[in-house]
């Protein structure tokens, strides 16, 4: 699994949240058209705006982040966003009670307790 963290810098103050879950909603049918994107979390800061992406191969992110969806950013937010891309072999979920390795439920570590 890949993460790509998106950081757009937008000038304060931070923005109002109901316009953002307002705008975040409206766009949502355009990631739902992503290929290999899992989910994506919207996020709002102090210092802008940005995502969290959850794909489901470092292709699939890559050819999403490409020049021209930065400059189509750009034009959207006034600023030309940052994209970092990571490797995410191992999640814990606390929700559904397991580690994941590679997607896989792992048993659990034994804690001394």
């Amino acid at each position: 699994m890949i993460i790509a963290v998106v950081t757009i810098p937008l000038p304060g103050p931070k923005r109002d949240r109901q316009a953002v879950i307002d705008r975040s909603v409206a766009d949502a049918p355009i990631f739902q058209e992503v290929p290999g994107l899992r989910r994506k979390y919207f996020l709002n800061g102090e210092t802008g705006g940005g995502g969290v992406y959850e794909f489901e191969s470092r292709a699939a992110a890559e050819a999403w982040f490409n020049a021209d969806w930065a400059d189509w950013m750009e034009g959207r937010f006034g600023a030309r966003p940052s994209v970092t891309i990571w490797d995410n072999p191992v999640v814990l979920d606390n929700i559904a009670g397991e580690v994941r390795v590679d997607g896989v439920p792992t048993p659990k570590p034994q804690t001394d307790a």
